[in-house]
């Protein structure tokens, strides 16, 4: 068995931060001293993260975590991988930990019936229930659970505008379901705001149930937001859904476009993905600034003389920072 000394973990957790700038800068620090990259989201309302690292530096990490008893009950997923999933480290303070437009919603308060992945998998194809993929297009274009839902969405503040296609589904068990689950807590509190009465999300979302289930019924892969764009997830019935965007043969390799200016998140299969350079489309091909491809479809954004510690406060340096955190 291939040793994989790197992990990668996905995880959040709706929790009151009073100050979440200075949390943001504390946080900051412990990940630059423990070598961990990914990209941390920071609020007044919680956490948000995918983060890798060394499986020691990540376990470290959880042990930090997990010790502020606001975000004692974080549940990471964790996945053993053979390098790091970023090449830098962001750790940003925003408004929300997931964009969206139900701001009014805290998941503390209220939220669908978490479910097990095992529970999920049992209730799944039942008669009176509805399975609801609350995703963007691009996430389900490659992958998606058998006769799930999906949404015309390109991003998942447009949610609430696309319940009103539900309607119809009022009377059933509403299953929702995302990448790792944080999306569900508000998506399932809002149809609960919107009259629907029996609401449940899989809890740990795709990931949890690809790593406790085995995944099946899952169809295609899961669209991941690090450098392996996406992931196998079942590993019972696997299957393809997608078909690459250029010759529409199947093919599950997520690339984004070559040109910065277009950025599609398409199907590309590999001869394609050469011979239009990583372009989606010969406009995009003939752009004089597109970045080079290299066969993955992944582009770190630029970052001349990347600085970890770029995003300290200009009123604190990194050093006394340091010295603070120190004692």
């Amino acid at each position: 068995m291939e040793n994989k000394p790197y992990s990668i973990l996905l995880y959040y957790c709706y929790a009151k931060i009073a100050d979440p700038a200075a949390y943001r800068e504390e946080h900051h620090l412990f990940c630059l001293e423990n070598n961990l990259r990914g990209r941390i989201i920071i609020s007044s309302e919680g956490l948000n993260g995918t983060v890798s690292g060394l499986k020691e530096d990540c376990e470290k990490y959880m042990e930090y975590v997990k010790s502020d008893p606001r975000f004692a009950d974080t549940d990471f997923k964790v996945e053993a991988h053979h390098d790091h999933a970023f090449a830098k480290l962001h750790v940003r303070d925003k408004e929300e930990i997931v964009h969206s437009s139900m701001r009014h919603i805290n998941p503390r308060e209220k939220t669908g019936v978490h479910l097990s992945p095992k529970d999920f998998k049992q209730l799944k194809d039942q008669e009176d229930v509805v399975v609801l993929d609350v995703r963007s297009n691009y996430e389900h274009s490659v992958g998606k659970f058998k006769n799930a839902i999906t949404l015309d969405i390109d991003n998942f503040r447009d949610f609430p505008d696309k319940v009103h296609e539900l309607e119809h589904l009022k009377n059933k068990k509403v299953i929702t379901y995302c990448t790792g689950g944080i999306k569900c807590e508000k998506a399932s509190a809002y149809l609960l705001e919107q009259g629907f009465e029996n609401v449940y999300q899989l809890h740990g979302g795709i990931i949890k149930y690809g790593m406790e289930e085995g995944g099946e019924d899952f169809e295609g892969k899961c669209y991941v937001f690090d450098n392996r764009l996406a992931v196998e997830v079942n590993k019972v019935n696997p299957t393809i859904i997608s078909k690459c965007y250029i010759c529409e043969k199947p093919s599950d390799r997520m690339v984004n476009c070559a040109s910065s200016k277009c950025n599609l998140h398409v199907a590309i299969c590999e001869d394609c993905g050469w011979e239009m350079e990583g372009c989606c489309s010969d406009a995009c091909k003939s752009d004089p600034e597109k970045r080079p491809y290299d066969g993955t479809g992944y582009y770190q954004k630029k970052s001349n003389g990347y600085n970890p510690y770029k995003g300290f406060s200009r009123k604190t340096t990194a050093k006394q920072v340091k010295q603070l955190h120190h004692g």
